[in-house]
């Protein structure tokens, strides 16, 4: 063999041994616990082919406590850009079965690298995570690396989609950066976050819990709102990713992604005309209502499983993305509250970030009532959606299809808080609130004195529906853009979007403003 030769087979050997990752031993292990390695997860991830890895031969510097003798392949992090679904996307992945994929100062730089890389280029970037935290041994090197990767998280918030999937351990600081991020993937039984494991906690407070209690997937997707996701396997959370950024631009100065359409935008919705109950206080499903107006009825939720009483996610009409922010009325007769409040929030601020059209769809009989929620906040929550509403500029469309009462009505985009387009169904109902609070505040006396109290609450009643709460009523002083028949929904939608998508409107120049807390 001549020196050429040699020199290229000495390149093929460190790749090979740094692509073994931690050895066959740690890789077992890896997978008997259920999940992916990360080499695997960025085949997975990316279209065949495409991913080129950078900082392959980057090792840590690291000279305390024996660490100078451990060899980390790659220094415990997958880094580089490919292509998902024929779109250039940045990531990556830590390795789990290198020294526990802990994050060090050379650790840190090759992730810092490659989202300086991103931003650069104005590419989504995705994070698979998977790590035992700080590498103790590297101190406030390792520290440093993990506020720097934050400031990069804020920095790159609202310019690029940023995606992080945990797919194993996420303690302590390591925390945070996913918290940073638009949004968090996780995996059932296989992966947690907390900021004090069980062990503190037992220590300090005498509570026994497990990781999967304290920090699991379900346990962040349905109770501290913090995942997003609550995903069945490695290869689910990776496909529930690529399916999200479908619906997502490249970057904040693009518009999201067309995908040509299948579905008749004249198609009528029958089945609408049949959906609102003949009992006021009636529930069904607003999903039935969603399906039944978007492309193919394709539904993609965002927090299926946290504050159920609204609904926000991703559909397409006529080819085009939209983000929808809906009611439950199956759940707390869809009323807002703290948790709900902040859920809307955080999706409305990401769709206008991203140059997402939004379609609200109201039925709310108002804020929910009680102790807890006022002790909760439910001022400064409830106020972050007139907020966000009013600053966003992408199309805003709404369509009201039963209550839309009160403070509720004005936080679920009415016309006054910026909605380009209002529409509502005969079956709407607008007021500051419903026919039997109105009798019990305004004609309380009336109805009292009357020689039969009930018949004359059944006429005030009526004579309430009739002049004021009807749609007419708001269409004639237009608050509402139309009154339409269900069964033309989706038509209708569609013409509405495709007269905004040129919307341009600017905001009062400023640093920021200031959200309630």
């Amino acid at each position: 063999m001549g020196i050429v030769a040699d020199k290229i087979q000495e390149l093929r050997d460190r790749e090979t041994k740094i692509k073994q990752m931690g050895g066959p031993k740690a890789v077992a292990a890896q997978l008997e616990r259920g999940k992916m390695t990360a080499r695997a997860r960025l085949d997975l991830f990316f279209d065949p082919g495409t991913f080129r890895e950078i900082d392959m031969f980057v090792t840590h510097r690291g000279i305390l406590f024996g660490i100078d003798k451990v060899e980390i392949p790659a220094d415990g992090v997958i880094t580089g850009f490919g292509k998902v679904n024929g779109r250039d996307v940045f990531a990556f992945a830590q390795d789990f079965t290198a020294r526990a994929g802990s994050l060090g100062e050379m650790h840190a730089k090759k992730i810092t690298k490659v989202m300086d890389m991103a931003l650069k280029a104005g590419k989504p970037f995705v994070g698979f995570n998977d790590s035992g935290g700080a590498r103790i041994q590297e101190g406030v090197d390792s520290l440093s690396g993990y506020g720097q990767i934050f400031y990069r998280n804020a920095i790159a918030s609202g310019v690029i989609p940023q995606i992080s999937a945990i797919m194993g351990p996420c303690a302590g600081g390591a925390v945070y950066s996913p918290a940073m991020t638009d949004y968090i993937f996780m995996v059932k039984l296989s992966s947690y976050m907390f900021i004090t494991g069980p062990d503190v906690i037992r220590a300090v407070l005498g509570e026994v819990i497990t990781q999967e209690e304290l920090g699991g997937a379900m346990a962040h997707a349905a109770k501290s709102g913090v995942s997003h996701f609550a995903c069945e396997s490695d290869a689910d959370a990776i496909d529930q990713i690529k399916k999200l950024l479908s619906y997502y631009p490249d970057n904040n100065m693009e518009d999201p992604p067309f995908v040509q359409p299948t579905d008749d935008p004249n198609r009528l919705c029958p089945e609408l005309e049949a959906l609102i109950p003949e009992n006021p206080m009636g529930a069904y499903d607003m999903k039935d209502v969603i399906r039944a107006i978007v492309d193919d009825g394709e539904f993609f939720e965002i927090h299926e499983n946290y504050a159920t009483n609204i609904i926000v996610g991703h559909a397409r009409l006529n080819g085009r993305s939209i983000g929808i922010i809906a009611n439950q009325p199956k759940v707390m007769a869809g009323c807002l509250d703290c948790d709900s409040s902040d859920k809307a929030t955080r999706f409305i601020r990401c769709c206008d970030a991203f140059n997402i059209p939004m379609l609200t769809i109201p039925d709310v009989p108002g804020y929910l009532p009680g102790t807890q929620q006022e002790w909760g906040g439910i001022i400064r929550h409830g106020a972050k959606l007139l907020w966000c509403y009013s600053e966003a500029t992408v199309p805003k469309v709404t369509l009201m299809v039963r209550k839309d009462y009160g403070g509720s009505y004005l936080a679920m985009c009415a016309k006054d808080l910026g909605a380009d387009i209002s529409l509502a169904w005969p079956t709407a109902e607008i007021a500051v609130m419903g026919a039997e609070g109105a009798a019990n505040v305004i004609f309380r006396k009336e109805i009292s004195g009357a020689p039969d109290p009930k018949a004359k609450r059944q006429e005030v009643m009526d004579n309430y529906k009739k002049n004021l709460y009807n749609p007419y009523i708001a269409a004639s002083r237009g608050y509402i853009d139309g009154v339409i028949y269900p069964a033309e929904t989706r038509k209708i939608l569609i013409e509405c979007f495709e007269m905004l998508a040129g919307k341009r409107q600017a905001l009062p120049p400023k640093k920021h403003g200031n959200i309630p807390q």
